[in-house]
């Protein structure tokens, strides 16, 4: 017998007695001790698992090959969508397998480009990231935030664009906050949280965000608070500058519930005080822009899959424009259509909105009375991204992809309508030797969803494809379609690969996202299980060769099917997920998520979440598919006892002899921010489990 067929043996995870009632039904939680990430005993469990994990991979001579593909196909040029402040341009650039993309600037298309900065010089490894940028009307200064080890909180500074250097501004405990210049460029508007714990602070629960305006030169300790609500400890806020400089229009969000409010301040008048415009939750308002007092809004009031109004600010709505009486205080410009709304802005004094046809993208152009102009011309059924810059310009840049190919980047001419290719990526790959389509297959109640199916062409279904399933299905995010060098890799290998479009997404608006929130839960889980039944009743494949995939919503989604199907996969990947269902909302901003998934505090959502709990549903003697979870001991967004809890639970339950790992990555968060060579490590070493688990012979 080959080392890698012995049965493995799993470090022993002690139990303590912890038993908590919930409404009356008591539930056992013996692996708490594990949410302490620092304490000894769980950083113990980690490299204890961790070894068996490392263990069992270097076992796999199919990695090593992995691995080196991944990396001879990674090693391209990828550019990012150019944009423009003042007389400059801007744009990412990643060499190839630099473990952080590079900031340029350029003052011409063709000039010669300057490294404005570059994340890789902060660290050695690649973890510490740039979390986001913001450039002054001027295109003098450049505000900038530093995440580290993928954490969500970043530190954020200024940099003197002409000469490189950086000012003496640090701003800390910035957290889900981008900055907005005024129009002087004296200063910033950014949001932040009070200074946490040190110990506890990739734990503790975020509650009171705070806006601010930072002066240049200033301390952080004078910052100017813009806004804040202590009686509301939940909301958070978002400011930004409006293109004429003369308003700050402030988002109030609370948790990711996608209704929102919205408030202004006059920035003319610098005693004006915060105006409540729209001052009950009620719809997702998105300002797009403003002529005076007139604002213009992308909203999905009385509209679920979106349209654009008006309100003009000297005759306000009372508070809410829901009710049918206050239909006359707003103007509807373009209204809702089939397909879903997904953005607009204005270039050339039209509007550019981009829609979401069946998770594809059409990109259409409205006059500002509404009129239709035209419907911009794409490469194909894909992804698009940009068309961003300021109203009057008539040039702007987008970038199109799709499962076959990569982000090729397009300059847009408003004008004439003309897209013309600015930076197409060579990649070590024959898009032509592979196919997508996208079909629609009936889910358990009857709905039908859509899934896009990638493969070489000529594919024989005779149910013995290695499939790949991916799905996420929660807080209204589409799948559309992306190229990615890790599925290239999979479909080398003679593997499906598939993406399916579920309920509790945004492909359809917020009908659809809502029909797989709280209650409406079941239904995300079984779409995703029914993606799977179509698969092997049309023989692409079979349980054996099937596996599930998904990341934070996404991991929940793969660790509920993967309990309620145990049969019906062959391997399952669940990433960063929510596992703990009765505790996810107790720790950073994990609270934000009840308005999605419902609250195990309250006694009638209580029984729908326990009962798909990936948790709390594991059955002893029940032979569970080979599984590799994944998560990172400095993700503060869904915390990592989540994935030692469930992975302590299930090598406990499990009876069969397939694998359960737990890979702990170190040094890394939520996913945003990994260095390229973690990625290609964490890939190399998913596929080879694949490759082991799913008997694949040609890779």
């Amino acid at each position: 017998m080959p080392e890698s067929d012995r049965p493995l043996t799993y470090p022993t995870t002690r139990k303590l007695e912890q038993i908590d009632d919930y409404h009356g039904v008591k539930v056992s939680d013996p692996y708490r001790w594990l949410e302490d990430p620092e304490s000894e005993a769980t950083k113990a469990w980690v490299e204890a698992q961790n070894q068996v994990t490392f263990d069992y991979l270097s076992k796999i001579h199919a990695r090593e090959k992995i691995k080196q593909r991944l990396t001879k196909l990674w090693d391209y040029e990828k550019y990012g969508i150019p944009f423009k402040e003042g007389d400059r341009y801007f744009y990412y650039k990643n060499d190839g397998l630099q473990n952080q993309s590079v900031l340029y600037t350029l003052t011409s298309l063709d000039g010669e480009p300057k490294v404005l900065i570059d994340p890789n010089t902060f660290s050695e490894d690649g973890t510490v990231a740039l979390g986001g940028i913001a450039i002054s009307e001027d295109g003098k200064h450049m505000a900038y935030g530093l995440s580290t080890s993928g954490s969500d909180w970043q530190e954020w500074k200024v940099r003197d664009i002409e000469t490189g250097e950086d000012l003496s501004d640090h701003l800390k405990w910035v957290k889900f906050s981008g900055a907005s210049w005024t129009h002087d460029g004296q200063g910033f508007f950014y949001s932040r949280y009070d200074e946490p714990n040190e110990k506890t602070q990739f734990e503790d629960v975020n509650y009171y965000q705070k806006l601010f305006y930072h002066k240049l030169g200033t301390p952080q300790s004078e910052d100017v608070l813009i806004y804040d609500r202590p009686d509301q400890k939940e909301w958070g806020f978002s400011g930004g500058v409006t293109e004429d400089g003369k308003y700050l229009i402030v988002s109030v969000w609370r948790g990711t519930d996608p209704q929102n409010l919205i408030f202004y301040k006059d920035l003319t008048a610098p005693e004006s005080p915060v105006v409540e415009l729209i001052s009950e939750f009620e719809a997702e308002y998105s300002f797009i822009d403003n002529e005076g007092s007139l604002f213009w809004f992308q909203t999905d009031l009385n509209a679920p899959c979106g349209r654009i109004i008006a309100i003009d600010t000297k005759n306000p709505p009372p508070s809410s424009l829901a009710g049918d009486e206050n239909q006359g205080k707003f103007t509807e410009i373009i209204p809702e259509a089939a397909e879903t709304l997904g953005g607009t802005g204005i270039l050339n004094h039209q509007f550019v909105a981009s829609y979401l046809k069946d998770a594809y993208t059409q990109i259409k152009i409205f006059n500002l009375d509404g009129s239709f102009v035209r419907e911009v011309t794409l490469p194909g059924i894909g992804s698009v991204g940009g068309f961003g810059g300021k109203r009057h310009e008539t040039e702007t840049f987008y970038a199109y992809t799709s499962f076959t190919v990569p982000n090729t980047i397009y300059r847009y001419d408003m004008v004439t309508g003309e897209s013309t290719i600015y930076r197409q990526p060579k990649v070590d790959f024959n898009t032509d030797d592979y196919e997508t389509k996208q079909v629609f297959y009936p889910s358990k109640d009857g709905t039908q969803v859509p899934m896009f199916i990638t493969h070489k062409k000529g594919l024989q279904l005779d149910g013995n494809n290695p499939t790949y399933l991916y799905g996420y299905g929660g807080f209204s995010v589409p799948l559309t379609p992306s190229f990615s060098v890790s599925r290239v890799v999979w479909l080398e290998m003679g593997g499906v690969d598939v993406t399916a479009c579920l309920r509790g997404g945004g492909e359809y608006g917020e009908k659809w996202h809502q029909a797989g929130t709280k209650l409406n839960k079941q239904n995300v889980f079984d779409d995703f299980i029914a993606a799977a039944e179509w698969l092997i009743e049309k023989k692409y494949t079979k349980p054996a060769k099937l596996a599930i995939a998904g990341g934070s919503n996404g991991g929940l989604l793969v660790g509920a099917c993967m309990i309620q199907r145990p049969e019906l996969f062959g391997a399952a990947l669940p990433a960063v997920g929510v596992m703990d269902m009765l505790r996810f909302h107790k720790f950073t901003i994990g609270w934000a998520w009840t308005s999605e998934y419902g609250s195990p505090d309250n006694p009638e959502e209580f029984p729908a979440i326990y009962a798909y709990s990936p948790l709390h549903n594991l059955q002893s003697g029940t032979a569970y598919p080979a599984t590799m979870i994944t998560t990172a001991d400095r993700d503060d967004r869904v915390v990592p006892a989540h994935s030692f809890k469930f992975a302590s639970t299930l090598q406990e339950m499990h009876a069969g002899e397939q694998p359960v790992l737990i890979r702990i990555e170190t040094k890394a968060g939520h996913g945003g921010g990994k260095p390229t060579a973690k990625i290609i490590e964490e890939l190399a070493d998913e596929w080879a489990f694949l490759v082991r688990e799913l008997d694949i012979a040609n890779a």
